[in-house]
């Protein structure tokens, strides 16, 4: 049985960028052209990929996958955490939450985006966070 996926905010997401993590980007090649995510450390394998690519991303690093809204970047760790990836997260809120905090984003995300989650960014949205273990 897998342990509950951790789910972070886009402002710790932040934090882990600046301490080393990887952003994994799993929305698809053509999602990106619009908005895409502002950081340095940044890889995209879209989900219709990940079962194939999953060796790509590292296991001694720590990784936040992420999306437009953080379905189908929950559903990736819940994969990676199937193939033994301790050090994995969720971005809750997607790329729709990264921009409504203003952090950077290359582009521009379509009007239409939201999200249901009106809520802090710090663990207290639409999920409840899980264990803030490193």
């Amino acid at each position: 049985m897998l342990q509950e996926a951790r789910e972070v905010c886009p402002t710790s997401t932040r934090r882990l960028i600046a301490a080393g993590a990887l952003l994994v980007d799993v929305r698809e090649s053509e999602e990106l052209t619009n908005c895409a995510f502002d950081v340095l450390a940044i890889v995209n394998i879209p989900l219709s990929e990940l079962e194939q690519r999953w060796s790509e991303v590292p296991k001694d690093r720590e990784v936040v996958l992420v999306c437009h809204v953080g379905e189908r970047s929950l559903k990736a760790t819940y994969f990676l955490q199937y193939y033994g990836y301790t050090n994995v997260s969720n971005m809750a809120g997607g790329l729709a939450q990264w921009v409504r905090k203003g952090f950077p984003v290359t582009g521009q995300l379509a009007a239409d985006s939201g999200t249901s989650s009106t809520s802090c960014c710090c663990g207290h949205g639409r999920r409840s966070q899980s264990s803030h273990s490193d």
